[in-house]
């Protein structure tokens, strides 16, 4: 099987055009073309006046020795690389001690399927709900103004990647196509098959609520074993003489002691107070770089012409997406983050007392809005006072935006026109803003550092430069996106996985600070079952 790649169409291509243009690329006879199939599929949009699709094809022919020899220095014509996993270990027929997994999002999700695809048993513990009843407490949130700090947006099964565009794309290095592994999981799972083509798929909360729901009867049918709402609230951590450190098991709210000396910690990126436990059981962690900002809402219909032109609404580009970045005149970084097109701006809270914003669809995006993070980058010279000074800098823009927001959970908000001139606006206009439980029209300024403030005000009106209509006066940014991702990293070995001074302890995902998105969450969490697997037969 070949891998051809770049082969370029038209928008509006007949399908036969496809075979025809393999036939073209490598110099073949039609009868020599056995079969041919869609990798991937993707789209150029920067010349809105004739977009075309990029394919990625595996192609079948009769003679491929022989193309492959003619084409050895093309690398866009390659053999098909093997994209099956292989399971690096699996458990004896006697198994001591089960391996646990805190965290029930993505990146514990697959480390326990691949724990349990392996016969390991892992025990998931999870301090939220099941998938079911979280969503019934989100919406309490969302629709009443009531807030479950063990049961929202951040905690519960399927951790924050559910309530989002359930983007399934990411820049990490994958030279063992283990993101193939997760894509091909949530088929299974009941994901749209199309996502397996499509080089930005997604699929939307309700469609993965479905997923997460399949996944885990899998995971027990394998003997695994999920326990919600179990809080882990301490670490027992064995300390040598000579000062080496060794986890021996966990400690749940309810005071009951699991023994295990293989635990994956794949917590989320808002379980602060497990940071802080870890931080006072003398685990190494260290402060992160992250981004915080606003949400910004206009009509998708705008986005999609400054997008795609005359093609606007064009069923196979579907709503149109964006990626901006602005380095502005301070020094300071902002750019669009986990842009939502058809989508809404949703209440993300998990501590009572603080707004905090983010932005989900489902799989048709067919909402009247497009929404996306306008987020300026924050190292740790910026909240100077130790590993988890970050914790409090994002908590103080958070309060702040639950006093500008009337203290009801109700977020800030201001039409973009007023920001950029430093007027607070008093009414809404032809954007109407998604966010529930609602949004009061205000002055943002006092919810973020004033170099934050400057930087997305110019960031802004160099965006309207980039795609014409984005600074419109009338679009509506809501305060305050903080949790883009970890502001800590729980350090690891490279090759065990294990912390960096604590044996046992295999730190993962967003929480630790070795992903971004679900995609890189679920990689993650696959590498650290194996590193847990090899660990356990060692």
């Amino acid at each position: 099987m070949l891998r051809l790649t770049e082969i370029k169409l038209p928008l509006d291509h007949p399908p036969q055009a496809i075979n025809e243009a393999v036939i073209a690329r490598i110099g073949i006879a039609a009868h020599e073309l056995v079969s041919c199939t869609i990798f991937r599929r993707a789209h150029d949009a920067r010349k809105k006046s004739n977009i075309i699709l990029i394919y990625t094809l595996d192609v079948e022919v009769k003679d491929e020795v022989a193309i492959l020899k003619r084409f050895a220095k093309d690398n866009n014509v390659k053999p098909t690389p093997d994209l099956e996993y292989k399971f690096v270990a699996k458990a004896p027929e006697k198994l001591g001690q089960r391996p646990l997994i805190i965290g029930a999002g993505p990146c514990g999700l697959f480390a326990g399927l691949i724990l349990a695809q392996m016969g390991f048993k892992p025990i998931i513990l999870e301090r939220g709900k099941e998938v079911r009843e979280r969503t019934k407490d989100t919406w309490g949130l969302w629709r009443k103004s009531i807030l479950n700090p063990e049961s929202n947006v951040q905690y519960g099964e399927g951790g924050a990647g559910t309530f989002s565009d359930g983007k399934l794309y990411s820049q990490i290095k994958d030279p063992r196509h283990l993101g193939r592994k997760v894509l091909t999981e949530f088929v299974k799972a009941e994901a749209p098959p199309e996502i397996l083509t499509e080089a930005h798929p997604h699929i939307g909360t309700f469609r993965l609520v479905k997923m997460v729901m399949n996944m885990r009867a899998t995971i027990e049918s394998l003997g695994g074993e999920y326990r919600f709402e179990q809080r882990v609230t301490d670490f027992d951590i064995d300390v040598g003489k000579d000062g080496k450190r060794q986890l021996r098991g966990v400690v749940l709210a309810s005071g009951e002691h699991i023994v295990s000396d293989h635990v994956v910690l794949a917590i989320g990126h808002s379980s602060r107070d497990t940071f802080y436990t870890l931080h006072e059981r003398g685990v190494y962690v260290e402060a992160k770089p992250f981004s915080i900002g606003f949400r910004v809402e206009h009509p998708q219909s705008l986005i999609d012409i400054a997008r795609f032109g005359t093609f606007a609404g064009n069923p196979i580009l579907g709503a149109a997406d964006y990626k901006l970045v602005h380095h502005a005149s301070n020094g300071r970084g902002v750019y669009s983050f986990c842009m939502c097109p058809g989508g809404q701006v949703v209440a993300a809270a998990s501590e009572e007392g603080r707004v905090v914003t983010n932005g989900m669809s489902q799989y048709s995006r067919a909402e009247r809005n497009a929404n996306a993070g306008i987020v300026v980058g924050i190292t740790p010279e910026d909240y100077p006072g130790g590993p988890l000074a970050g914790v409090a800098f994002q908590r103080k823009w958070e309060e702040a935006a639950f006093i500008a927001g009337g203290k009801t959970y109700a977020a800030p908000a201001q039409l973009v026109g007023d920001f950029i001139v430093g007027k607070p606006s008093t009414g809404l206009g032809s954007v109407i803003p998604s966010y529930k439980p609602g949004v009061t029209p205000t002055d943002l300024s006092p919810c973020l550092p004033d170099y934050a403030i400057l930087a997305i005000r110019e960031a802004l009106v160099g965006f309207g430069r980039q795609m014409r209509g984005f600074d419109m006066n009338d679009a509506v940014l809501t305060g305050v996106e903080t949790r883009t991702s970890s502001p800590i990293r729980i350090k690891r070995d490279d090759h065990t996985f294990q912390s960096l001074n604590t044996k046992g302890l295999f730190p993962a995902g967003e929480g630790a600070g070795y992903a971004g998105g679900i995609l890189s969450a679920g990689v993650d969490g696959i590498k650290v079952a194996e590193a847990v697997a090899q660990s356990m037969l060692s």
